[in-house]
């Protein structure tokens, strides 16, 4: 299932029913699970490990060292987990030792032309990046996140699970959990819940008035994150999905995009 005109390094290890096409080539300390396909003319090198069923279409780069001066040939990684799609021209690099050392990705993400991962990313399950997102450094992306296309995200940046970045926005703060983002640097900032995305996922009518209330907390009472948090801790009995809210205002570095 290999073509013979791709190009392997010994010691890369490969499983028996990987599919590889022409003139991809993979690096020495490479690790492909079962079920995968490459692409022609993709290229994956570095310690990367990809897990199962994994599809990478032609010209992708995955596992290139990362766009870091201060990286200098440590042996860092990049993970990649299982059913994860990667279109045309994506890159995805390395972490770095600063970073922690790894570069991860969940399962089931759907990564379009022209996406950037950088050095250190953390990128949950069911994530969709659309084409030309890019994220910096050390960025952050909790499940279900959907990316317009040519969204741009800053390092260090956390976003929320089942949040939706509007293309072409330029997140530069933290992203609350089930909110929809949009704006350029100056001007980005929430735009209610992503009631669309919440109800083609489940979530009951209950639940979403419930989560209005806590984003009304948040961002309409003009209370200090430690009061807002206070309030939010006395919902969690009724609605625990709001501890996603909870846990984002106590783990912000960058502050929160309001």
């Amino acid at each position: 299932m290999i073509d013979s005109r791709a190009i392997i390094a010994d010691g890369a290890k490969i499983a028996s029913n990987v599919k590889i096409g022409p003139y991809a080539i993979i690096g020495s300390n490479v690790e492909i699970g079962e079920g995968s396909w490459v692409g022609p003319h993709a290229v994956i090198e570095g310690r990367t490990k990809i897990a199962k069923n994994n599809q990478i279409f032609q010209f992708a780069s995955i596992g290139a060292i990362p766009q870091d001066k201060k990286y200098h040939g440590e042996n860092t990684v990049l993970e990649i987990g299982d059913n994860n799609v990667f279109r045309e021209f994506c890159t995805v690099h390395l972490g770095t030792v600063q970073g922690g050392g790894v570069t991860k990705i969940g399962n089931d993400n759907l990564i379009m032309n022209y996406v950037h991962i950088a050095h250190d990313c953390i990128v949950g399950n069911n994530v969709v990046l659309s084409n030309n997102t890019s994220l910096a450094g050390h960025v952050i992306v909790g499940d279900y996140v959907i990316f317009g296309g040519f969204a741009k995200v800053a390092q260090f940046t956390k976003l929320g699970a089942y949040s939706f970045i509007v293309a072409n926005s330029d997140i530069g703060k933290d992203i609350l959990p089930y909110v929809i983002a949009a704006g350029s640097v100056d001007t980005a900032k929430l735009y209610g819940l992503n009631l669309i995305g919440l109800k083609r996922h489940g979530f009951s009518e209950e639940i979403t008035q419930n989560l209005k209330t806590a984003y009304n907390i948040i961002l309409r009472k003009n209370l200090t994150v430690t009061q807002a948090i206070v309030e939010l801790e006395n919902m969690i009995q009724t609605c625990p999905k709001i501890q996603a809210f909870i846990d984002m205002l106590k783990q912000s570095d960058r502050g929160i995009l309001r």
